[in-house]
């Protein structure tokens, strides 16, 4: 989050049972609101692996409660994908249940479950044909700035007027940091950059930060022959290959052909949502357990 600090009001929170470190909750304050950190993709509280359920319900309590006592009427949690989570930790839906909290968004990752593979179809297979007859060849790079400039931002502003998220120098800042972690795969013909795709790497799974290709990717299939040697050899013994929403309008619209073609790869939903916590409701959490 250092890179882009002065964008927001950092109000990260640490909990502690007896003296001991127990969870971190990355966040940023908004008025009279605390935010999952908005600098960060996804967000919620990052526990212990010793911390039981029994345990959260007491942590969560205690969290709305100072919240509250803090004049912070409300808390909006950015729930951590199951996918990413090296463990079982689905804590928070219960507790938004018991707090009577709101859903106010749901987005919709394509992920392909490598314990549970889907095979590829025959239209996505097709362009790794095309591909291979015009000779593209697949590299990783360390250098972002040639992808960036050459295809992702000039992509962004042609087709929705908008630009990264990631400038090309932090992104370069954030692959210094995190070098085995934010990896990019470009393709090319011959010396030309046709297409890329720069890739987060955890543990668990591969997502997929930026896919963008020149005009030419339905001709040449770029793309398909990129995505096919990413999850067929580079990544095939994670857990998870995530694409990513293909959600807009926070969450309420969908790009059914990006979806779709993500799909084609043997891709299949799930779900992450926002929760909005009203932290006077942290009474609602003492007579849970038994």
């Amino acid at each position: 989050m250092e890179y882009h600090k002065d964008r927001f009001s950092d109000n990260s929170l640490l909990v502690f049972k007896n003296d001991k470190l127990v969870a971190v909750l990355p966040a940023n304050k908004v008025d009279t609101s605390l935010q999952s950190h908005q600098g960060l993709t996804y967000g919620g509280v990052v526990l212990s692996y010793k911390v039981k359920l029994n345990e959260y319900i007491i942590l969560f309590r205690e969290l709305l409660e100072y919240l509250n006592h803090q004049e912070i009427s409300s808390f909006v949690l950015k729930e951590l994908p199951e996918f990413y989570a090296q463990a079982p930790s689905q804590e928070t839906q219960y507790v938004a249940q018991l707090t009577k909290a709101v859903t106010s968004r749901i987005d919709t990752a394509s992920v392909i479950d490598y314990r549970n593979r889907m095979t590829i179809q025959s239209n996505r297979l097709e362009g790794v044909k095309k591909a291979d007859k015009h000779g593209l060849v697949l590299k990783e790079e360390p250098l972002f700035k040639k992808f960036w400039e050459d295809i992702l931002v000039p992509n962004l502003e042609r087709r929705h007027a908008s630009l990264p998220t990631h400038t090309s120098e932090e992104i370069t800042a954030l692959h210094k940091n995190f070098p085995k972690n934010i990896r990019q795969f470009n393709v090319y013909k011959g010396n030309a950059l046709v297409a890329g795709a720069t890739v987060f790497e955890t543990k668990t799974t591969a997502h997929i930060q930026y896919i963008s290709g020149n005009e030419q990717k339905q001709e040449l299939g770029s793309l398909d022959f990129l995505f096919h040697h990413l999850i067929e050899k580079i990544f095939a013994h994670k857990w998870y290959f995530d694409f990513g929403i293909s959600n807009e309008a926070q969450g309420t619209k969908l790009n059914g052909g990006l979806s779709y073609w993500k799909e084609c790869f043997g891709a299949r939903t799930k779900v992450h949502c926002v929760f909005v916590f009203d932290t006077a409701n942290h009474h609602l959490l003492n007579n849970v357990l038994l």
